[in-house]
């Protein structure tokens, strides 16, 4: 088997726009595009077959990597269709490989639907933002977007480490600089280590996986640095919950206080079906307001998804809010919008009513407790003459 027998799967899969391609013994090979799998073919792999495809792949040294950790993951180009980040594992004896197309052309924030206040952020000349969401949300086009639009607005210099790269980014206004784990640096934490030496203005670290991570991040951002990175969480108060997490709880106050200094937003997506059967993302904008640091300080991050709310015109959002404006715009239909709902009753109430139950209930009071022109009159004196 030689290297062109892989590339008809990669050019469907590019072809078709998919997510991810399947090769699994026993199986036939399989396509997932738009969130739905797709058998391709009507031919099971055999065994060892899949061991021969990735083979044509990989140098003498990745195989021996392969051997020894039973896993692997690489980036893959091809000039004709683009990038793909492969992923190598074993799984009942047998090597499986799961294939990610990566789209060559990174898409602007505006193309994504995301919310505007987001280039606002990117804008900053410091502090920390995490791109958070569950596997295949987004948060890694959505980051490459971010980036790039960076590269664009302001001159400076954008370093990134990523394990693997997933985006080539073009210099702009900016030099970007990318280095990959296994590549261009041995491991996460000796490109974390000499990064302040590279003198960057924005660092890009492609995931928090532990504490170390997270204090380089918030390091970066305390000495005036602008640093993005993404975290496996659904949503601000899960992300912060295992941020905290990371951490013995010795260090949970001065941590609360590091983070209530240095971070800049919370940026949580889900991708929901939409009207005409594509993928949209709705998303939670957390912005660390004054009133929000002060309750990370206090570790009350209950509290934070109401302040949220509050905090609309600051750029703030929750779920709820972005899924009724998608519902609200024809862009999802409201089952959709209710199955993904943080907050099934809350979102129907906003539906019914335009508004959350809070909002509605503090408005109301706010309403009976307002005084009438004629309460307002007082002892002795007389209501003016219309």
């Amino acid at each position: 088997m030689n290297e062109p027998q892989l590339d008809p799967y990669l050019k469907l899969l590019a072809d078709k726009e998919g997510s991810d391609l399947y090769f699994s013994t026993g199986t036939m090979p399989a396509i997932k595009i738009q969130g739905e799998l797709r058998f391709i073919g009507k031919d099971r792999l055999k065994p060892g077959q899949i061991e021969e495809l990735a083979r044509t792949i990989l140098t003498p040294d990745q195989v021996d990597q392969f051997h020894e950790v039973l896993e692997l993951n690489l980036a893959l180009s091809r000039p004709s269709l683009g990038r793909f980040r492969v992923n190598i594992f074993m799984q009942r004896g047998e090597w499986a490989m799961v294939i990610r197309f990566i789209k060559s052309d990174i898409p602007r924030v505006a193309d994504l639907n995301l919310p505007p206040v987001i280039e606002k952020l990117v804008e900053e000349r410091r502090g920390l933002i995490m791109v958070v969401g569950a596997t295949g949300s987004g948060k890694s086009t959505t980051l490459a977007a971010m980036i790039d639009y960076r590269a664009e607005a302001r001159p400076g210099h954008i370093l990134t480490i990523e394990d693997p790269m997933e985006f080539a980014f073009r210099h702009r206004n900016s030099i970007v600089n990318q280095r990959e784990v296994g590549v261009d640096t041995r491991s996460y934490a000796a490109a974390l280590k000499e990064a302040l030496r590279e003198a960057p203005d924005v660092i890009m670290i492609g995931e928090v996986r532990d504490r170390a991570t997270m204090e380089h991040a918030l390091a970066y951002a305390d000495t005036g640095h602008l640093c993005l990175t993404t975290l496996h969480a659904t949503n601000a108060h899960q992300a912060l919950d295992r941020v905290i997490r990371f951490f013995p709880s010795d260090a949970r106050d001065q941590l609360l206080m590091d983070l209530s200094l240095n971070l800049r937003a919370i940026i949580s997506q889900r991708l929901v079906v939409s009207s005409n059967g594509h993928r949209v993302p709705a998303v939670e904008v957390m912005i660390n307001t004054p009133f929000i640091a002060d309750l990370i300080k206090r570790g009350e991050i209950d509290a934070m998804k109401d302040a949220m709310e509050k905090n609309e015109l600051e750029g703030s959002q929750t779920f709820d809010m972005s899924l009724h404006a998608l519902w609200k715009n024809g862009r999802i239909d409201r089952e959709e919008a209710l199955k993904n709902a943080d907050s099934r009753a809350n979102l129907e109430w906003r539906m019914n009513f335009g508004g959350s139950k809070d909002e509605l209930r503090a408005s109301a009071a706010s309403a009976a407790t307002r005084p009438t022109k004629a309460s307002a009159v007082h002892d002795g004196e007389l209501p003016p003459l219309d």
